[in-house]
């Protein structure tokens, strides 16, 4: 068995976004469900063990690249047990440039996926508030939860976006290289490292957002302002999903298909 070459990898990909555009409705949601839930359930237990790191202006470095590492295995899930994740998705547009689909059937795909996902992370969200999870640390899990959350809803609109670009683009970079990848443990080790250094860098991820800001706006219970639903539409997860759909589609998905078609002679 070999790692798939470049050229075979974009093959691999554009192949991949033909089967997703065909997907059933009933599938998309399932899987996209199940994604959402998975990304949620990993940023839920990266919040768990460091919140008393980055609750420490000392630590939090530390505790950010230690997140890094428990959330890898929510995009591990994704791609292991089977997920329709709207931010790996983006990769789709190679299938459209090609003319494998049309772009109706790529925005259908992102539209279902990413509300599916939405519901997945926001239940898992809701699920951790109503358990009592947040009460942990003698209440100090809900403080930094809070304190994330109201972090990413102040936020400029350019800030989110940029920040949305970067990830995606290390995110897409991950799928990328795990398509490339021949083994079980080939495809961790190219998911692992992506997505540890987009969540140590502070990137921003428009799934990941859909549990760590309703989180916080379910731990704050209406008692913080700044933390509300409109505040987190609105001033996060817009600009970051474009910037997600840029840094997935454009720097990564463009790119290689840009730099490996074949040209005509």
């Amino acid at each position: 068995m070999n790692h798939l070459k470049p050229e075979e990898t974009l093959q691999a990909t554009i192949n991949a976004g033909a089967a997703k555009a065909a997907g059933s409705f009933k599938r998309l949601v399932i899987l996209g469900l199940l994604a959402g839930s998975f990304i949620a359930l990993a940023g839920c237990a990266a919040n768990m063990a460091t919140f008393n790191l980055l609750g420490n202006p000392d630590t939090f470095g530390i505790g950010k690249a230690f997140s890094g590492v428990i959330f890898t295995g929510g995009l591990i899930m994704v791609v292991l047990a089977g997920g329709e994740l709207f931010t790996g998705n983006c990769l789709m547009i190679t299938s459209v440039i090609k003319g494998r689909i049309r772009v109706s059937a790529m925005l259908r795909n992102w539209i279902i996926v990413y509300l599916a996902n939405f519901a997945g992370s926001v239940l898992v969200a809701w699920l951790a508030y109503k358990s009592g999870q947040f009460g942990a640390g003698d209440g100090a899990l809900a403080a930094t939860t809070i304190k994330i959350a109201l972090s990413k809803c102040s936020l400029t609109f350019g800030r989110a976006f940029i920040l949305g670009i970067m990830c995606n683009f290390l995110v897409c970079i991950a799928v990328w290289m795990a398509t490339a990848a021949d083994s079980t443990i080939g495809k961790v080790l190219c998911i692992f490292f992506p997505i540890w250094l987009f969540v140590t860098s502070g990137f921003e991820h428009s799934i990941a957002n859909m549990y760590y800001i309703p989180a916080g706006i379910f731990a704050a219970e209406g008692g913080t302002a700044g933390l509300t639903w409109s505040a987190f539409l609105l001033n996060n997860l817009l600009p970051v999903t474009l910037g997600n759909i840029v840094g997935g589609a454009v720097l990564t998905g463009c790119a290689y298909l840009a730099a490996l078609s074949k040209q005509p002679e």
